[in-house]
């Protein structure tokens, strides 16, 4: 005996999937028609051995470096370019600038009452309440039926906001924005 078994090796899932990326990547490069590429899938899908497998891509040209790198760089440059278009058509959210010095509260709603009003009618009357204290500005729910949200979480108890936070009522979203130098 040379060492080697006399009964063929069985092929596993790991190696199959081998062969489907090898096959799939000669059909991106252009180096195989559709139609060969299925009947190649058929006979991987089929193949009970390493040797079967190895038959259905022994013929094939090895893939090309250069290539390679090629589509990886076009790769991630239309990666890029995605998630620059993404950001270019996401919503543009209005200010809401919170006062300058020491106000007491703000009171949004829909209500004649508010400080704040929205016409939108997700929004309660009186929806919610931005307050002055030590640690900084913060803004709480008053029982709203849609709810108030800081950075897409819904409140459950006041949460501080900082200026660049996204605050939403209801349906009516805004980007909290420093107060203004120099006003009163």
């Amino acid at each position: 005996m040379d060492g080697r078994p006399s009964y063929p090796v069985r092929a596993s899932d790991m190696e199959r999937d081998r062969v489907l990326r090898v096959l799939g990547e000669r059909v991106a490069e252009g180096r195989m028609s559709h139609e060969t590429f299925e009947r190649r899938v058929d006979q991987v899908l089929r193949a009970r051995s390493q040797a079967e497998l190895a038959d259905i891509v022994h013929d094939l040209p090895p893939a090309g470096r250069v290539l390679g790198r090629l589509t990886g760089i076009i790769s991630s440059v239309s990666q890029v370019t995605a998630r620059i278009e993404a950001a270019w058509r996401a919503p543009r959210l209005p200010r809401f600038t919170l006062p300058p010095g020491e106000a007491s509260r703000i009171v949004v709603g829909r209500a004649p009452g508010c400080q704040f009003i929205l016409t939108d009618l997700t929004v309660s009357r009186f929806h919610a309440e931005i307050y002055g204290a030590e640690e900084g500005w913060l803004i709480s729910d008053l029982g709203s039926m849609n709810g108030t949200r800081v950075n897409g979480w819904r409140l459950t108890a006041p949460a501080r906001v900082r200026p660049g936070d996204e605050v939403g009522f209801g349906n009516a979203a805004f980007i909290v924005a420093a107060p203004l130098p120099g006003a009163p």
